[in-house]
């Protein structure tokens, strides 16, 4: 009867220990997913960011245009070249 019991002790462990080490490997495959999803995530906002940072570079060269700062003086400051007689020139 003692060795019955030790035998049905001794596998309940294994089973035991096997069914640990099953739980503890499903939880790391899940912990590897979940951090292959938010890598994907990540990598699809910095893909975004960078097409973002692009275009704003491209607005920006836009607005300091000289053309357009020409414009805007012209037009809506009423801004005008100097002419020779408005020249000073300094020795």
């Amino acid at each position: 009867m003692a060795w019955q019991i030790k035998h049905t002790l001794l596998w309940g462990l294994i089973l035991l220990v096997f069914l640990g080490q099953l739980l503890f490997y499903t939880w790391c495959r899940v912990q590897c997913v979940q951090i292959g999803y938010q890598i994907a995530s990540e990598t699809d906002k910095r893909q975004q960011l960078i097409a973002l940072q692009n275009s704003l570079r491209i607005e920006m060269a836009r607005l300091k245009s000289p053309e357009r700062i020409a414009r805007i003086a012209r037009y809506e400051l009423g801004l005008e070249t100097p002419g020779p007689e408005q020249t000073i020139v300094i020795p």
